[in-house]
C-alpha cells in the first residue's frame, strides 16, 4: 500500500454521519467548501466513496461531453504547435474573414 492510500474504520452515528480522518480530509481536499462526497453501492457490497465538486448550473455547458471533446481538439493544435497570434483583434478578425466556409 502506498503512503498516498488509506485503510481504516470510522463509525457511523445514528443519523448516518461519518467522520473522515482529518489527514485524509486535507490530502484529499474535503475541507473545500462545497466538496461533496460520491456515493456507489456496488453489487458486491462494497460501498466507494468519491471526492466530487458540484458544477454551478451556469458552468455545466463546459463538462459537456460535446465541449470537453473540442477542448482535447484545441489542447492537441496548441501541443502540434498549430496555432496562430495576431497583433490586434482587428488583424484577428481578419484572418477569420480569409477561411472558407465550412460546407
Amino acid at each position: 500500500m502506498s503512503t498516498a492510500e488509506f485503510h481504516g474504520y470510522v463509525g457511523v452515528q445514528s443519523r448516518g454521519l461519518i467522520a473522515l480522518p482529518a489527514s485524509l480530509r486535507e490530502r484529499l481536499r474535503l475541507n473545500e467548501p462545497g466538496t461533496q462526497l460520491e456515493v456507489t453501492e456496488r453489487a458486491d457490497g462494497v460501498v466507494e466513496l468519491r471526492a466530487a465538486v458540484p458544477v454551478p448550473a451556469e458552468q455545466a455547458w463546459f463538462w459537456t461531453e460535446r465541449w470537453q471533446q473540442r477542448e482535447r481538439e484545441v489542447d492537441a493544435h496548441v501541443a502540434a504547435g498549430r496555432v496562430s497570434a495576431f497583433d490586434s483583434g482587428e488583424d484577428f478578425l481578419e484572418s477569420l474573414d480569409a477561411l472558407e466556409p465550412e460546407q
